[in-house]
């Protein structure tokens, strides 16, 4: 006897069921569903709640206070700011310094974390305890007490800007910060910042030809006077060609402070300072155990072939270590990231300092200062990810780094 097939609506809520409500059925699904229920009501009360306490306190909600005035100063900024500038400036004023902070940070703990690492596992007695000492120095002591070290105990004891520390003409630092010459775009300028990335990606694209060559026919392409030639010969001919590319503006002092030049800012220094070191004590160990996670045969069979321990690791053992080192050194990348929060405790103007600080003290807008300021993490959370993943699956298809 033929059995009539069942109606799309009736299978659809069958798959429904056992999607959300497993083996337990209909019961399990009504609970899902009460429990979505019970979320919402909740949601709308917060909502109502934060509406009614607005209207209290007279508070327009939106984001129209973007575009008023914001009224005070920055200490320091990568784009032009000034008190007359809206709290939208103010916001990405706040942004890029986050950003140079944490690009910085990472990128001087990823050198670090990977030295560390090495010097851990080195055969040397002295280098592997030093090496162990500062991982389990720093890893131990609060990121916050460090950003004060270097701040308070460090970078404040220096002189002030009259007996500066000035070893090479030009360059000075104080408590103020480091102060170094100014660089000032001409007209060359652009030929030589191109003449300068077309040299960066001729070498990288000979390292690439040489590692190909190497791992194909197991000799070494030397690259090195090539590479050497196209950094100094192809920005010199653009300065030749097109004239100077940049001046330099340099500090003078001038009654208690410098005047022109560049500075870096104390807080600034402190706080790359405290991230970079902070951070890379646990990329050491995240880098350590990676290249342990890499059988000791590896080291062996590069021995044998006649390669040194440091070409090995390099060429051997880092690049399939480096499928368990990505997703745990993503890890610490964010980390770091919202580390930077931490400024707020030495007054570096990062995005948390005078957004979610000083801007939300001025205007009341609680929801929506601290909603962008959550937002805006997350988005460079989810980029930062997005890179290391791409990079990740490089790396799995070719099996090294």
């Amino acid at each position: 006897m033929a059995v009539a097939p069942r109606k799309p609506p009736l299978q659809f809520f069958l798959r429904l069921r056992r999607a959300l409500g497993g083996r337990a059925g209909w019961g399990a699904l009504a609970l899902q569903a009460l429990f979505v229920a019970v979320l919402a009501w909740i949601g709308y009360e917060i909502v109502a709640n934060a509406k009614a306490n607005l209207e209290a306190q007279n508070v327009a909600s939106g984001l129209g206070f973007m575009s008023n005035t914001a009224g005070f100063g920055v200490s320091q900024t990568l784009i032009p700011y000034s008190e007359t500038d809206s709290y939208t400036r103010v916001f990405l004023v706040g942004l890029v310094n986050t950003l140079v902070v944490a690009t910085v940070g990472i990128f001087f703990a990823t050198i670090i974390g990977f030295m560390v690492a090495l010097g851990r596992l080195s055969p040397n007695w002295l280098i592997s305890r030093i090496s162990g000492g500062y991982v389990e120095l720093v890893r131990n002591l609060p990121l916050l007490f460090q950003i004060l070290f270097w701040y308070l105990a460090v970078l404040r004891t220096l002189p002030s800007p009259k007996q500066s520390i000035s070893v090479i003409n030009g360059i000075f630092l104080s408590n103020r910060g480091l102060v170094v010459p100014k660089p000032v775009g001409q007209e060359g300028l652009i030929a030589f910042a191109v003449a300068v990335v077309v040299a960066i990606v001729g070498c990288m694209l000979l390292r690439s030809h040489s590692r190909r060559k190497l791992f194909r026919s197991g000799r070494a392409l030397v690259v090195w006077p090539y590479a050497l030639g196209l950094l100094l010969g192809l920005p010199a001919a653009a300065m030749v060609i097109f004239g100077t590319p940049f001046t330099f503006e340099m500090p003078t002092l001038q009654g208690f402070n410098f005047s022109g030049g560049a500075r870096l800012i104390p807080e600034f220094v402190a706080l790359a300072v405290a991230l970079s070191t902070y951070t890379a004590a646990f990329i050491a160990e995240v880098v350590r155990a990676g290249i342990l996670s890499v059988h000791k045969g590896q080291m062996e069979a590069g021995a044998a072939l006649g390669l040194s321990r440091r070409s090995t690791l390099r060429l051997i053992v880092v690049p399939q270590a480096m499928r368990v080192i990505l997703p745990p050194l993503t890890n610490q990348y964010l980390n770091l990231t919202k580390n930077s929060s931490l400024a707020v405790a030495i007054g570096y103007p990062e995005l948390f300092s005078v957004f979610a600080g000083t801007t939300l003290s001025q205007t009341g807008q609680a929801i929506e200062i601290l909603a962008i300021t959550m937002g805006v993490y997350l988005l460079i959370s989810l980029v930062t990810s997005g890179i290391m993943s791409v990079y990740s699956r490089r790396v799995a298809r070719s099996g090294g780094a």
